[in-house]
């Protein structure tokens, strides 16, 4: 039952109203709406990006009221550190999910398999300027996975993409929820 309501210069804009979904352990979701209907809204509240305004986003019993490495988030935009090259913009979510846990040929090796599952091995050593949109999006992806969430949110990531490519990383994210099993959100406007 959450409500997101935003107040900018006393103006009150309820954005979402009495949501209440349950989502599956496993599931892959769509949220489907146009421009400004509140889907980005409802992610960052899952995520913890955003606080509701009545109400409560549970994650396996627990509230959810700030980022965890539980959920990870790929946006529309790549957000890659363009000083780093594919591989340690990876390595870098990687450290510090698993950094005080593992040793760092296991980090190594879970960042070199997230970037190979997206079919990025490639482009290890490549810096995000030397690689197409649709290769960062999978890098981007690749790094949500590699932090090895409970949910994988996804916020319009294809809509900047040509359709050739868009249609491309949506089978191969249909593919890797296939064989992860994990549980992805994702919006998306069509």
């Amino acid at each position: 039952h959450v409500d997101k309501a935003f107040n900018r210069g006393g103006v009150t804009t309820e954005v979402l109203k009495d949501v209440n979904v349950t989502i599956e352990k496993g599931e892959f979701i769509s949220i489907i709406g146009h421009s400004g209907c509140g889907k980005s809204t409802l992610l960052n509240l899952i995520a913890g990006l955003t606080s509701v305004t009545s109400g409560a986003i549970l994650l396996e019993d627990r509230e959810v009221n700030a980022p965890g490495p539980d959920r990870a988030v790929v946006f529309q935009n790549h957000s890659l550190l363009p000083w780093l090259s594919c591989f340690d913009n990876v390595h870098l979510a990687v450290e510090r999910v698993f950094g005080a846990a593992e040793e760092k040929p296991q980090l190594k090796a879970r960042t070199e398999a997230a970037l190979e599952l997206v079919g990025m091995s490639h482009a290890l050593h490549k810096r995000p300027h030397e690689i197409s949109g649709g290769m960062k999006q999978r890098v981007g992806i690749a790094r949500a996975l590699a932090m090895e969430p409970k949910v994988l949110l996804m916020d319009e990531p294809f809509g900047a993409l040509d359709a050739l490519t868009r249609a491309r990383l949506q089978d191969s994210v249909m593919e890797i929820h296939a064989r992860l099993g994990n549980t992805i959100i994702m919006n998306t406007p069509d």
